[in-house]
């Protein structure tokens, strides 16, 4: 019965990445407004009564298929990250950003699945958070470490703001100042931001550079976040007003 129960299993893990193989043939093709479970079986000589046990509904396959995406680049940057690990914060975040435009322009459908236009009548359900916050994750990280070591700059907010990075820091990253918080919210933004007008076509006759170019915004991106410091720890705080621990 164990060896019976493992072949069904290792059958259902391989039908599974067929499943979503297709798919993902079909966004390419089709994009992801057009995916049908329909045209995926027909493509894979299953009937449809056969993929619903696998994934009841469309939007179960966009699911799996958003969640293996996010994942995916979440493996990319922390690879990268880890390759920098012991470098400065500044370093550190121009190497996961840039590990993020690349795994872009690999996967460019991907892309526009997580972060292209919403597809019709789809909701994503809480289950993608986790894979989705990775990135995210690891740009709070390193600011946490610049932090708790260095410092980071702290731009002053607006009173109207004040109340809404409170409230952001609380959710993010308490240890922060609401102030950083706020900014990486931003940088988060427009990295997502840079990448897509690339991705999508908007630099086309606008930056030809574009590698060299994206390594700059994404160093200025640390710099809205507070990663300001090359100088030598000790002539920080009299210099900048930095927050530390």
């Amino acid at each position: 019965m164990t060896t019976a129960r493992g072949a069904r299993a290792r059958a259902r893990i391989e039908v599974t990445a067929a499943i979503k193989d297709e798919a993902r043939r079909q966004l390419a093709a089709e994009g992801a407004a057009k995916l049908s479970l329909r045209a995926v079986a027909r493509e894979l000589g299953m009937v449809s009564s056969a993929l619903y046990r696998y994934f009841p509904s469309r939007d179960d396959l966009l699911t799996a298929l958003i969640i293996d995406a996010y994942d995916s680049l979440g493996e990319s940057a922390e690879a990268a990250h880890a390759e920098v690990a012991a470098a400065g914060p500044r370093e550190r975040w121009t190497s996961v950003c840039v590990a993020a435009r690349h795994w872009a322009l690999e996967h460019p459908h991907e892309y526009a699945l997580i972060y292209g236009s919403p597809v019709p009548g789809y909701s994503a359900p809480d289950t993608t958070v986790p894979a989705a916050s990775r990135v995210g994750l690891l740009l709070i990280d390193i600011v946490r470490d610049a932090y708790r070591g260095k410092g980071v700059a702290r731009t002053p907010l607006p009173a109207e703001l004040k109340a809404e990075a409170q409230r952001m820091a609380a959710d993010l990253a308490p240890d922060l100042p609401p102030e950083a918080v706020a900014a990486l919210v931003a940088a988060w933004a427009q990295l997502y931001g840079l990448i897509g007008f690339e991705l999508f076509g908007q630099f086309n006759r606008v930056v030809e550079d574009r590698e060299t170019f994206f390594r700059h915004a994404a160093d200025q991106l640390a710099h809205g976040v507070g990663l300001v410091f090359p100088e030598p720890t000790a002539t920080l705080g009299k210099r900048s007003g930095t927050a530390g621990s």
